[in-house]
């Protein structure tokens, strides 16, 4: 049994191109993270994308931050991603220092469009 939600799962952002494209969209900012959000207006299934800068430390800390926004994202907040829609989560240090919890809740409240 999964844990994912149910409805299609989001698709990957793996092209440059791609994260360059969702940079001219909404950007919601964060304490943990910086959402970038573009409608494609399209009905295709959502799709993601995650980036941590080189300022956020080395290759293990950047590759942690990425798997814990990897798994938020795929246990909790990819049901919340609306079709049509391309998202860029930006990661920052503190995604480390947070209960993974209040960081499934946070990602989930951005990506609705919460503020």
């Amino acid at each position: 049994m999964s844990n994912r939600p149910t409805g299609t799962s989001p698709g990957r952002l793996k092209k440059r191109s791609e994260f360059l494209a969702v940079r001219r969209g909404e950007k919601r900012r964060g304490r943990l993270f910086l959402l970038e959000v573009l409608d494609r207006a399209d009905d295709a299934p959502p799709r993601f994308g995650l980036t941590v800068t080189k300022k956020v430390g080395n290759a293990a800390v950047r590759n942690r931050i990425r798997r814990r926004l990897k798994e938020a994202t795929r246990v909790h907040a990819g049901g919340d991603m609306s079709t049509g829609n391309d998202y860029v989560i930006v990661g920052r240090r503190e995604v480390l220092a947070v209960p993974f919890d209040d960081l499934k809740r946070e990602l989930s409240r951005r990506i609705r469009g919460a503020r």
